[in-house]
């Protein structure tokens, strides 16, 4: 069931706010196991909540299943092979993400069942998280008020619980309004929006030193204002991911870019409208859970990998960057780097570490740390030194140790969960860490009140 689930996600491929099938086919597995969905949550056509059971403890566990434009490919290949041009892949492995949360969701409901234990799980299907931002929308409305502990996972190249930070994040969007005119006979009438935004970007490039080293600051160009050259573009517009390691931070950053944007229209004699359209804080990791996940994933071992899934590693292992295998060498350390090439796949359990270590990315998740206890596992869903978002994560979505680590993770996740909701000390041991982390600072939204999540012109699949 899971396999085929997993697969038919990674077929439909489907981005951001516009998950609609893959949605539903998650929902229909759901129901058909007993548990009771609300769709369109938080204002997210595609997201939704499904329960099992009353009371509490209430245990969250989070799906994905959006995918990313621009990598599709052919499953089971070792070159860059796109089934439609341009078109959508899995490059960050949703499809495995969804459907092994989805597991531990039903494998905990089984439990409580034969059981006869309280409390409630609830599946939180949380679209869009490639610059989507579901579940900070999810936050911001109170869906994780009563939630007492969560849980997720994610595709990777190893078998290990992660104790990581990761950076806070606004995305935002500038547009500037000019005037058009002849650029020849008469530019002096015209006031340029293109003008306007490459003064912005000159402007923020020059802030990038007066900023602290862990910040980032990410942009592209999203309209042009045309393709003539002998128009002054009226209209262009540009679009921010400005990152910090706290939401303070990224906010008092944020308010710097925009400064450039008010100093970029004043010099152009240009207007500038802008508006944030998402946003996540830093990811709060939790010990208490997370010591207990590495113990079930101990207990339930790495799946053993067989010789055809070796060989296929070796050949996408092959396709990748020396820069790539480097930094694949340092992930295993000196002992395990030379053996790469002859078995690019983790078959092992990666030793827990206390120390937390720090992701310059960033994570919707993050905004669901803020409110309630929260722990993550990564499988080797990929091989050795594959790089996120690439057409190589999308052509192993459907190998057998995808499925493999996809289980895994699921029922690292599922152990875990029905430990918080069998041990009242483990849940308040996990919650009072929590607060010791937060230090008394309460969780605000970086996204404003009245943002809503945009509306998918897609058409909406009632039936399966």
């Amino acid at each position: 069931m899971y396999t085929q689930l997993s697969d038919q996600i990674w077929e439909l491929a489907e981005t951001r706010f516009e998950e609609f099938q893959s949605a539903d086919l998650l929902c229909y597995a759901l129901e058909k196991e007993g548990f009771t969905v609300k769709k369109g949550i938080a204002g997210l056509e595609t997201g939704f909540v499904a329960s099992y059971g009353s009371a509490h403890p209430v245990i969250a566990i989070l799906g994905e299943y959006d995918a990313l434009a621009g990598l599709s490919q052919e499953a089971h290949s070792n070159s860059f092979d796109p089934i439609i041009k341009n078109g959508n892949g899995h490059g960050c492995g949703h499809n495995l993400l969804g459907v092994g949360s989805l597991a531990a969701a039903i494998a905990v409901k089984d439990y409580m069942k034969e059981h006869n234990l309280a409390g409630t799980v609830k599946f939180f299907g949380c679209p869009a998280e490639e610059s989507g931002y579901g579940k900070t929308f999810m936050a911001r409305d109170g869906f994780f008020k009563d939630v007492d502990a969560a849980f997720s996972w994610h595709p990777a190249t190893m078998n290990a619980v992660m104790n990581s930070t990761a950076n806070a994040v606004i995305h935002a969007h500038f547009k500037f309004k000019g005037r058009s005119s002849h650029a020849a006979a008469s530019p002096h009438l015209g006031r340029s929006a293109l003008d306007a935004v490459e003064l912005m970007n000159v402007g923020v490039n020059y802030l990038r030193e007066h900023m602290i080293d862990e910040a980032r600051i990410h942009y592209a160009v999203t309209n042009t204002g045309g393709l003539a050259p002998n128009v002054v573009q009226a209209d262009a517009e540009v679009t921010y991911l400005i990152r910090a390691p706290k939401p303070y931070q990224t906010k008092e950053l944020y308010d710097r870019v925009v400064d450039c944007a008010r100093g970029a229209a004043l010099m152009t004699q240009t207007k500038v409208d802008y508006e944030i359209q998402g946003s996540c804080h830093n990811l709060i990791p939790n010990l208490t859970l997370e010591k207990v996940m590495h113990q079930y994933m101990q207990e339930i071992g790495a799946t053993p990998v067989t010789e055809q899934d070796i060989n296929y590693a070796k050949t996408i292992y092959e396709t990748l960057t020396d820069e790539d295998k480097r930094s694949a060498a340092l992930q295993v350390g000196k002992q395990g780097a030379s053996q790469l090439a002859k078995r690019p796949i983790a078959d092992f359990i990666a030793p827990f570490s206390e120390k937390e270590t720090f992701m310059g990315g960033s994570t919707d998740v993050a905004d669901v740390s803020w409110n309630v206890p929260t722990a993550q596992c990564v499988t080797s869903t990929w091989a050795f030194g594959t790089p996120f978002h690439t057409w190589q994560a999308v052509a192993q979505g459907k190998e057998s140790y995808a499925h493999n680590a996809m289980l895994l993770a699921g029922k690292a996740i599922a152990c875990t969960a029905i430990s918080t909701l069998e041990n009242t000390e483990l849940l308040e041991n996990a919650k009072k860490e929590l607060l010791e982390r937060l230090e008394g600072e309460a969780y605000v939204p970086l996204i404003p009140k009245e943002l809503k999540p945009p509306k998918s012109k897609q058409t909406v699949y009632q039936t399966i």
